[in-house]
């Protein structure tokens, strides 16, 4: 098989990739390991910055978004169970909208199925040749049969136990990370949301995150050890303890429920650089991890897409490659703004092993700050909406 551009990872990030190339008259080749139900099964996080709401919109891809997903224009802090609230479009005129990644993806497979995209599942053994010469191609297993697919281009987008980003040298790749001492205990449930906007919470007990799906989906996280047994945890210890660390108001109005997914994630920043090799591109987990304070994931992995799409243009329609020879470091800027924003609001909002009463005094000094400055909030509204591409 023959095509311009083989994207390695049928996530959201592998199919928006495809789509707006698609738009621009440029062919492409997806490939994803799990089915497309194990794909659509994955719960994850669904707070979309304005400018991956104005990347879908740019795909076509938009509509059931604004139907159905739910702007907010704000967010809501809370130190000692006391919660203040951060106003977006008073300090900086943008905003969030809350629409799930399972639901973008949707949307995408639904897309590329309308325009007759190729997506190809269930491939095993992917493999990457010859990325550091102009005729790369890579090798996959179907049902037990070797397959090879030649291209002009390779992009990565296949998640941080993917080949792509283990195809480049060692002698090549420089990886940054901290792995965060402590997990997200994250259930969802068929109950209202407490709060209309998300509400971060910082508590001695731990951090604590209310938010949700739509408005009978409630996403619910505790700060718990990483290693902790689910079995530990049944829903009525879950509800007592969300309820310690949200604000007392939240938590006198918290409706509770059945979980219908429990599960704990680690936590952790990582950064790979540089993010192109030959002719590989890596885009999105990657290249790239954030703790999930401030919803970055996602975000990111679509502003990859982004910069990648447009030097891909570029090259097929002007024959430049200005765009492609930057995108490493054009990615990894916006990248280490996201990772640092990230780990500023975790290590603000997270009880930490050791941590000594003069730790917890300046955490809540922070808030206490946030809370009394407009020039704080405003950084911390652009930053969380979302740094422009």
């Amino acid at each position: 098989m023959r095509t311009q551009v083989c994207i390695i990872g049928g996530g959201p990030s592998g199919l928006l990739l495809s789509q707006l190339l698609d738009r621009a008259g440029i062919a492409s080749v997806v490939l994803e390991r799990q089915s497309r139900d194990r794909v659509l099964s994955r719960i994850r996080a669904g707070v979309l910055e304005y400018g991956s709401v104005g990347l879908l919109e740019r795909a076509g891809v938009a509509e059931r978004a604004h139907a159905e997903g739910l702007p907010h224009t704000g967010t809501y802090l809370a130190v000692q169970n006391e919660g203040f609230r951060i106003d977006f479009d008073a300090l900086i005129g943008k905003r969030v909208m809350v629409y799930g990644q399972t639901e973008v993806t949707r949307d995408l497979y639904d897309a590329r199925d309308r325009a007759g995209g190729t997506v190809i599942h269930g491939v095993a053994g992917t493999a990457l040749h010859d990325l550091d010469t102009t005729a790369p191609f890579v090798t996959y297993t179907l049902d037990g049969t070797g397959h090879r697919i030649d291209c002009d281009f390779v992009a990565g987008c296949d998640g941080f136990h993917g080949p792509s980003r283990q195809a480049i040298p060692k002698d090549v790749l420089t990886e940054y990370e901290r792995v965060y001492p402590f997990g997200w205990l994250g259930v969802l449930s068929e109950t209202p949301p407490v709060s209309h906007e998300l509400i971060y919470a910082n508590h001695p007990r731990g951090f604590a995150l209310a938010s949700m799906r739509n408005a009978n989906l409630s996403r619910y996280y505790i700060q718990a050890p990483v290693d902790d047994p689910l079995d530990k945890w049944t829903d009525a210890a879950f509800w007592d303890e969300l309820r310690r660390r949200l604000p007392l108001d939240a938590a006198d109005t918290l409706i509770t429920g059945p979980s219908i997914e429990k599960s704990i994630a680690p936590l952790r920043s990582y950064v790979a650089d540089p993010m192109r090799w030959g002719r590989l591109f890596l885009v999105g987990d990657a290249a790239h991890i954030v703790p999930p304070t401030g919803a970055k994931g996602l975000n990111l992995a679509l502003s990859d897409v982004h910069y990648l799409h447009a030097g891909l243009v570029a090259h097929y329609a002007d024959g430049s490659d200005a765009g492609l020879d930057a995108y490493s470091a054009t990615a990894l800027r916006r990248v280490w703004n996201a990772i640092r924003f990230s780990w500023w609001f975790t290590t603000t909002m997270h009880r930490f092993p050791g941590q000594t009463p003069f730790d917890q005094a300046i955490q809540d000094a922070e808030l206490r700050h946030l809370q009394g400055s407009s020039t704080a909030q405003a950084n911390l509204a652009e930053n969380y909406v979302g740094l422009p591409y």
